[in-house]
């Protein structure tokens, strides 16, 4: 399977939102609760509030999508200097190394711009795919979103 990763455009946000919303729920459930990853989601895919993450200075944030045969299968964004934001992959597409592909154009960017540090709220789920790829937890943590709290791992890899 070839995957591309490239800069997200305004086109991609439906299917931004709706991996992330999918990913979520398909995927995170295996580690959080049925209300935990329904306040997470949200009640429906959210176009517009990541057409406006895609159009925001590259500088603050970048996104970048991966695609296959011409369709968006995950997108991670990098943030400021250093923060890996998001991470998201369609839940039919887990395991096939379209994380890992993004991971590396996220630290290609980041190398551009002389970040030597990259960051991340890891869930649960995620947390073993970040310790593969060098990163190491520096606490766990809980956190509150629409009245539900999660635990989660703020991670690190420096030196890339």
């Amino acid at each position: 399977m070839y995957v591309e990763v490239r800069d997200a455009g305004a086109g991609d946000a439906p299917a931004v939102a709706a991996i992330f919303h999918n990913t979520i729920l398909n995927v995170n459930v295996g580690d959080y609760s049925v209300s935990q990853v329904e306040a997470w989601a949200g009640p429906a895919p959210e176009p517009g509030m990541w057409e406006k993450r895609i159009a925001a200075d590259r500088n603050a944030r970048r996104m970048f999508v991966a695609t296959t045969d011409g369709r968006v299968v995950g997108f991670a964004e990098l943030e400021g200097v250093g923060h890996l934001d998001t991470l998201y992959v369609h839940h039919e597409f887990q395991g096939r190394g379209i994380a890992s592909r993004l991971v590396d154009r996220i630290e290609a960017e980041a190398r551009h711009r002389e970040i030597h540090r990259l960051y991340t709220e890891s869930s649960i789920t995620a947390e073993p795919f970040f310790r593969r790829r060098g990163f190491s937890v520096v606490r766990p943590q809980l956190v509150e979103l629409r009245g539900q709290f999660f635990r989660n791992f703020v991670m690190e890899k420096v030196g890339f």
